[in-house]
């Protein structure tokens, strides 16, 4: 496990939910502010508090975004490869662990539970240092 993913652990183990942890283990090396990082991940813990896509995996998209885009003053220009690596994070996650959703994950209808929030963050992180981290 890579120092980063020890860091988001450790947030996730003080009551940061999935996303916070992976967004603020990271926000320095992606330019952005600690608070910052954790207001805005805050309604995408939980699979976007409706158990649909994976918090922690939404924090690895929240980071592509960070990464990719050229911001206001490039309108639309970087969304498609931005989107196109969104994919690519997405399909490895669910390759890994049979899913990307927070309800099928924590085996909510069929009680198998298919990884762990902690395990989860490991992948997000693993994700991030793969795909992101150049």
């Amino acid at each position: 496990m890579t120092e980063r993913a020890e860091q988001a652990q450790r947030l996730h183990d003080q009551g940061y939910n999935c996303a916070q942890a992976v967004v603020c283990a990271y926000c320095d090396a992606f330019g952005l502010d600690e608070e910052t990082a954790y207001k805005m991940a805050e309604g995408f813990g939980l699979g976007m508090g409706l158990m649909e896509v994976c918090g922690a995996l939404s924090g690895a998209l929240m980071l592509a975004g960070l990464r990719g885009s050229k911001g206001p003053e490039f309108p639309g220009a970087t969304k498609g490869a931005t989107y196109k690596t969104t994919k690519a994070l997405a399909a490895s996650f669910s390759e890994k662990n049979g899913t990307y959703l927070c309800r099928e994950l924590k085996g909510v209808a069929d009680g198998k539970v298919r990884r762990s929030c902690s395990g989860c963050i490991e992948d997000a992180c693993q994700l991030v240092e793969s795909f992101l981290m150049e």
